[in-house]
């Protein structure tokens, strides 16, 4: 079977993330034909690729997007805009693939992978990652203006899942999104992004890059330092608690990195901004921590995400300022750390008290998060339910 994987956000391909889209290349190629077609603009860098990339056993194909500066901006919709009619160019001028298994987002690539499939009669199954526009509304909300500008991308969006004739997603949320305008697909089929355990247990199992240190508890954060993430009220909040003994541990890059870094300095917390590590050392260091931090901001549209699996798989309880109800229900399902009110600086403090003191609870909570991790995140058994959908 001849399978083409359109991902545009494929990752930095130099292995300091855990892709999916590589994964389930390698998983695919060892039976099918496969081409993963992606952009040449490294989104998390904001640089084009300048680097030898890994090998694998399939092709991987670069087209030209156009660059932009910061996440919310019109040269990024530009960017996609560019990225998309090159897509369309280069579907017109490859031979027919079987199936083109489509990440969501982008839109406009996505669009016109979803025509294309229409026209020629290739089967189309589409596996979104992010909620567009909504991601974007959550940033820009102005009433009524918001939803003018924001428009034709819900336009697009529609169009490209009633199209779909297989829906995957990384949450519950996301394939119920596009299930409300297909009337193709019965139901969809929910994949975490996830890590595979036994590479993580491998990376774990080496020499932290910061060395454990007595009495010392550890707050870790993975992930991207930017505008959906409240480390702002994480930094207040240990300061609030004022224990000497907490150290927080960010890994991990992003356009507030700066911002944060200046904040935690200002409130005299015990702070270490690692910047963006090797997977393998952001592993051995997570699993070297004490307690993991998700803090994401109010109205965030994000469901199920990367740093959810890393978390569960460090077998360390978690406390999350997270209003996805689906990732909730999972900390409260497992009984694997705290919900708090998002932007509660005083229970995220009392929660941290709570964890910090002891030890035992600590313990139990995070063996909870493993069994998530074993049940829900590791992709040697959750993403054959992927490949089932994709090879029909």
């Amino acid at each position: 079977m001849d399978i083409l994987i359109l991902a545009d956000f494929l990752g930095p391909l130099d292995g300091t993330f855990n892709s999916r889209f590589l994964y389930l290349g390698d998983m695919l190629a060892k039976e099918h034909e496969v081409e993963i077609v992606t952009s040449d603009f490294d989104h998390g860098a904001k640089a084009y690729f300048d680097y030898e990339i890994e090998k694998h056993d399939f092709k991987i194909t670069m087209l030209h997007e156009g660059a932009y500066p910061t996440n919310v901006c019109l040269q990024r919709f530009y960017g996609h805009y560019v990225w998309g009619r090159n897509v369309r160019k280069y579907l017109a001028g490859r031979k027919k693939p079987d199936v083109i298994f489509c990440a969501i987002p982008t839109l406009k690539a996505s669009y016109e992978a979803a025509k294309y499939c229409e026209k020629n009669g290739v089967r189309f199954v589409i596996d979104i990652q992010d909620l567009w526009p909504e991601a974007f509304q959550m940033v820009f909300n102005v009433p009524v203006l918001s939803q003018i500008i924001f428009a034709p991308f819900n336009f697009l969006a529609n169009g490209i899942y009633k199209r779909a004739d297989g829906i995957c997603g990384v949450s519950d949320t996301y394939c119920e999104r596009a299930l409300k305008v297909n009337k193709k697909c019965k139901k969809g089929t929910t994949v975490f992004l996830g890590t595979e355990l036994d590479t993580f247990d491998q990376y774990a199992a080496g020499t932290p890059i910061i060395p454990d240190k007595e009495g010392e508890v550890r707050l870790a954060y993975c992930g991207t330092l930017g505008a959906s993430y409240d480390l702002t009220c994480v930094i207040d909040a240990i300061e609030k608690l004022g224990d000497p003994n907490l150290h927080f541990v960010v890994m991990g890059d992003g356009p507030k990195k700066e911002e944060f870094e200046t904040r935690a300095k200002e409130k005299k917390i015990n702070a270490t901004f690692t910047g963006r590590l090797q997977y393998e050392a952001m592993c051995c260091l997570l699993s070297h921590c004490d307690i993991t931090i998700n803090p994401i901001m109010h109205l965030a549209a994000q469901s199920i995400i990367n740093k959810h699996a890393d978390y569960a798989a460090s077998g360390l309880p978690v406390i999350s300022t997270q209003e996805s109800e689906e990732y909730r229900k999972l900390v409260e399902d497992y009984d694997m750390g705290f919900n708090c009110e998002n932007g509660n600086i005083g229970e995220l403090a009392n929660k941290l008290r709570t964890l910090i003191k002891d030890p035992q609870l600590r313990k139990r909570m995070g063996k909870n998060a493993r069994k998530c991790a074993s049940e829900k995140f590791d992709r040697k058994r959750t993403y054959k339910h992927l490949i089932k959908e994709i090879t029909g």
